[in-house]
């Protein structure tokens, strides 16, 4: 990493043609649909220039954990929801001043209190898989935290039953030790191989076994944070208290808007995969499929995977066997005895549903490759480019009584609103996490992309996402289940929240009184 002074202002030389440069604060259009603010437009109240936070930075920390490197630079103002214009090399800013690399909760500590007195924007970050902007800079020369060198696993405990890792720890090293112990942390979304402990607690993740193991604010014990002024708070590990409100939810999901998480005790299980049995069914009925995943889920029993897919979202997995039908994807675990039983309820609740039944093995298959890595998404990127052709996924949740509604109401309005619905390639849904009240719909959509590639945010994904959220609002529901609100959600938040916003907004203005926690993140920016 270099540490070398930058001139401030300095234009990147990257040969592409852009509109900011590192440190402006070129006015952005306000997009209004699908998107409360653009992500240029707002200056830095700090009276620090990029050259003066770089210094202090390199004499605090270290030139060796500091990089100001241009091209590192531009690839830190944006996270994945901007993966098109990011594999096309344009990036928009503004622009980080650095890359703060801290290797203890004190240097955390330390560049926290730094930045605070002199107004300066921080952006949490460990493993960078975040999808909805919340790692997007909208302030010039903010500086970005990564803690990803802050990756010791502390401890592990066979007999609590409990591990303790700093933010840093990549989800897939930990699981890794688990199971030599024939252990497992249960958590497995689909960015396993990649995201870290700060970023999965600070974003309120959900792995592909929720129904059975729950999502990540189920299997945090306790965890240290730092607030803004530097304050380093530890919320103790113990199996449960009525001592108050639930403190460790002021952290889960703050998606790095009020502190940063440093630390993270999590839950862990005993690793029985010779338990595991598979279950795939094809109906004719996406009503049918999600009503199959009432009656077990309700009944109480937890499959791991319990999902149905649409026929368009099928296809694009199971091709080989969906047929154009809705699939449904059942997983028992555990101890043999529990495994077993739900088992035996998956079929017997078929048997009173018209269906075909898929074959175990193909459905095992299919459970070892859901992960990707850093391959899949190289991979994804070339063929973006290659084809102009992209993909990307809107998650909410519902009540289990509107899951119809809401899946036909999305339908309609995108094949009837959406001005380039004749660019889409695959419009469908999938509900994959379930619980005694409702699901969540994870409606995924495929386009060839007819325009700039700078266009393509607020051409394509933004309405789409837009009208995703406003109709899960409508009828009820959460606007997002477990990307996070990031900065592309936040035209909604006061609406998600009805007057319970009045809570979040008093909070935000006790830990981060002067505003430098992840300005747009969950709280939208007034100009």
């Amino acid at each position: 990493m270099s540490a070398s002074s930058s001139r401030t202002n300095a234009t990147p030389n990257t040969g592409e043609d852009v509109t900011g440069t590192v440190g402006s604060t070129a006015e952005g259009t306000n997009i209004n649909t699908g998107g409360p603010i653009s992500t240029t437009g707002f200056a830095s109240r700090s009276a620090l220039n990029r050259e003066q936070i770089t210094d202090t930075l390199s004499a605090m920390l270290g030139p060796e954990q500091v990089d100001t490197d241009e091209s590192a630079l531009r690839a830190a103002s944006v996270d994945r929801f901007k993966k098109y214009t990011a594999a096309h090399g344009i990036f928009n800013g503004p622009f980080p001043s650095a890359i703060a690399y801290p290797r203890s909760t004190e240097e955390v500590a330390a560049v926290l209190k730094f930045a605070n007195e002199n107004q300066i924007a921080i952006v949490p970050r460990t493993g960078r898989t975040a999808t909805e902007g919340g790692l997007e800079i909208v302030i010039p020369n903010s500086i970005v935290l990564d803690g990803s060198q802050m990756n010791g696993i502390l401890s592990v405990n066979p007999i609590d039953m409990m591990a303790t890792v700093q933010c840093g720890v990549p989800l897939q090293q930990l699981e890794d030790v688990l199971r030599e112990q024939g252990l497992t942390a249960g958590h497995s979304p689909q960015s396993k191989p990649l995201a870290q402990y700060g970023g999965l607690t600070a974003t309120r993740s959900i792995g592909q076994f929720s129904t059975l193991y729950g999502g990540i604010e189920d299997m945090v014990v306790g965890l240290e944070a730092v607030l803004p002024d530097g304050t380093v708070t530890r919320i103790k590990n113990v199996p449960r208290r009525a001592a108050g409100p639930d403190i460790r939810h002021l952290v889960i999901g703050n998606e790095g808007a009020l502190c940063y998480v440093t630390e993270v005790t999590v839950k862990i299980f005993p690793y029985q995969p010779e338990n595991n049995r598979f279950f795939g069914y094809l109906v004719d009925d996406f009503a049918a499929g999600i009503e199959a995943l009432r009656t077990l889920v309700t009944a109480g029993y937890r499959p791991s995977v319990c999902r149905v897919y649409s026929p368009e979202d099928a296809h694009q997995h199971f091709a080989h066997f969906s047929e154009g039908k809705n699939v449904v994807v059942l997983v028992a675990e555990g101890p043999r005895p529990l495994a077993e039983a739900t088992a035996t309820a998956i079929e017997e609740t078929f048997s009173t549903i018209p269906h075909v039944r898929v074959k175990d093995s193909l459905i095992e298959e299919w459970f070892n490759r859901l992960n990707w890595d850093q391959s899949a998404i190289d991979a994804e990127k070339a063929d973006m480019v290659a084809r102009s052709h992209l993909g990307y996924t809107t998650e909410v949740s519902i009540d289990w009584s509107r899951v119809g509604e809401l899946y036909t109401s999305v339908m309609r309005r995108i094949r009837s609103e959406f001005p380039h619905a004749d660019d889409l390639t695959m419009l469908g849904a999938h509900s994959s996490h379930s619980y005694q009240t409702g699901t969540n719909l994870y409606f995924v959509y495929d386009y060839w992309i007819r325009c700039e590639p700078q266009n393509e945010i607020t051409e394509y994904h933004k309405p789409l996402n837009a009208i995703i959220v406003e109709e899960a609002l409508q009828l009820g529901g959460s606007m997002v289940h477990h990307h996070g609100i990031g900065k592309y959600r936040t035209a909604w938040t006061s609406e998600e929240h009805g007057s319970a916003y009045e809570l979040l907004t008093r909070v935000k203005t006790a830990l981060d009184p002067n505003g430098i926690m992840n300005p747009g993140t969950i709280f939208p920016l007034a100009r």
